[in-house]
């Protein structure tokens, strides 16, 4: 057996976009029979089919209510969980199928299917994109003189073909070099050149796509909090004689919406990515460490529920999604239009997931 062979029985890691939340080999100790492991794979194919026409949904009420012209960072958000979701339907019905890998097309359905690595790219770009919406908006209400001046759509734009290209390009460069295929199974993240790699890539992981993206999003949305409370304060004041419930209400608005949009994208992701990013961290800091099957069947569930997630929050947060989707139900009609908000930093936030 080679050095680089016997290294795959000590650091065989399947990775995702956030981290490597899959493991093989000797890692994951587990008396969960095949038949449980049906269904869970049944179980992350409904997901993908739940995510996919949910995010099919958005696009096009997007699209239906002109929103897309002014939100292209969403739409593309939209995108790429649409990109990731229907790829999971596609690698989670080759698994089902249990397929003997043999020859070039073998080595080509492990590379680009089986190891995950097409739904790898649309859930690394959205999380992109979204770090990029979050900076946008930031510096769209804490800066908006210097966002007029200096922010164009090219920037737009190019931010839009970065969530794409740098998604690809990661995580194709990751999975090509460390994927075989071994008498007809599939080994993908497996063969480093030694456990050093191995754990220096999964660390990275962990601190670029999961600790950097959840700082920016508290710390945009913190500083959002703090200029909309400054904005909404001097409303009221300047309004106290005249609409001084108006005023009142409106700031009770900014605030609620901000303080729950902030919560919700902070502790969502902070949640949803937590459990297999510890895991990976506890198999690459500790080899010997034994991943309960029934851990890591928990941990990989609620990563893969997270783009189901999504759709749903442009649903309820987003009014003109929220408008076209109700009029698609045939018992409901579409509510009364409600007050405008008064700031565009309103606005702007209730289009951030």
């Amino acid at each position: 057996m080679t050095e680089e062979s016997s290294t795959t029985a000590h650091v065989s890691y399947f990775m995702t976009s956030t981290g490597m939340t899959y493991t093989t080999g000797g890692h994951v100790t587990s008396s969960l029979s095949s038949g449980i492991e049906f269904y869970f794979q049944c179980a992350v194919l409904v997901i993908g089919v739940v995510a996919t026409a949910t995010n099919a949904f958005v696009i096009y009420a997007l699209v239906a209510s002109k929103q897309y012209k002014k939100h292209l960072l969403i739409v593309n958000q939209n995108v790429l969980d649409l990109f990731g979701s229907f790829f999971l339907i596609i690698t989670y019905s080759v698994k089902l199928c249990d397929i003997y890998l043999i020859g070039s097309i073998g080595h080509w359905l492990c590379t680009i299917l089986i190891s995950e690595s097409l739904w790898s790219c649309g859930i690394t770009g959205s999380i992109i994109n979204l770090a990029v919406i979050t900076v946008e908006r930031y510096l769209k209400v804490v800066h908006p003189v210097w966002s007029k001046k200096k922010l164009r759509k090219w920037m737009e734009y190019s931010a839009m073909a970065f969530a794409w290209i740098g998604s690809i390009t990661y995580n194709m460069a990751l999975v090509f070099p460390t994927t075989r295929v071994v008498d007809g199974v599939c080994y993908p993240y497996s063969f480093w050149k030694n456990k050093t790699d191995a754990a220096i890539s999964i660390i990275g992981n962990f601190v670029l796509f999961y600790v950097i993206t959840l700082l920016i999003f508290i710390w945009c949305y913190w500083r959002i909090l703090i200029v909309i409370r400054r904005q909404a304060s001097v409303m009221a004041y300047h309004h106290e004689s005249a609409e001084p419930h108006t005023a009142q209400a409106q700031f009770n608005k900014i605030q609620s919406s901000v303080i729950k949009t902030m919560i919700f994208v902070s502790a969502l992701y902070a949640i949803a990515w937590l459990p297999s990013n510890i895991s990976v961290l506890l198999l690459s800091l500790n080899p010997k460490y034994a991943l309960p099957g029934s851990g890591y069947y928990a941990s990989v569930f609620i990563s893969f529920m997270y783009v189901c997630i999504n759709p749903f929050i442009y649903a309820i947060k987003f009014d003109p999604v929220r408008e076209i989707l109700i009029r698609m139900i045939p018992c409901m009609k579409t509510p009364e239009q409600g007050t405008e908000n008064v700031t565009g930093a309103g606005i702007a936030l209730h289009g951030v997931t």
